[in-house]
């Protein structure tokens, strides 16, 4: 019973930590600001911000316990939508702080070797989600 209650402790303060990071990224990043100044609704960013956390905590709750949510093909296709276009916003977010890596090299006096670098990270992530989907690892 110790061991367990340790175990939920732990696990727990993981997730604390690991909200807090994606919560600061996301502030960091400022999406929610961002979208709501390209869409010109800059008077509805509370909205934004609490339909934010609604679907963490929402997606957090379907993730540890097993909810069956039977609304078909078509729901699916739009929250596949929906999950596209917030991976969209954040790969673009990424895309603008990855102006970061001319000034880095110019900083280190890299003047060769960065592609490399950049083309054996993305071949690391690409190799590593077909190493994950080609296990079942889901």
């Amino acid at each position: 019973m110790l061991q367990q209650l340790i175990l939920c402790f732990i696990g727990f303060c993981a997730g604390i930590i690991v909200a807090g990071g994606v919560s600061g990224l996301l502030i960091g990043l400022s999406i929610v600001p961002r979208y709501a100044g390209i869409t010109h609704t800059a008077d509805q960013i509370f909205l934004y911000e609490d339909l934010t956390l609604l679907g963490t905590v929402a997606g957090t709750v379907v993730t540890l316990f097993p909810i069956r949510i039977p609304l078909g093909p078509f729901f699916l296709a739009v929250c596949g939508v929906f999950f596209g276009i917030f991976l969209g916003g954040w790969i673009l977010a990424l895309a603008e702080i990855a102006k970061v890596f001319p000034v880095f090299a110019r900083r280190l006096k890299l003047s060769q070797g960065l592609s490399p670098v950049i083309i054996s990270i993305a071949a690391g992530k690409a190799l590593g989600s077909l190493f994950y989907y080609a296990m079942g690892w889901m």
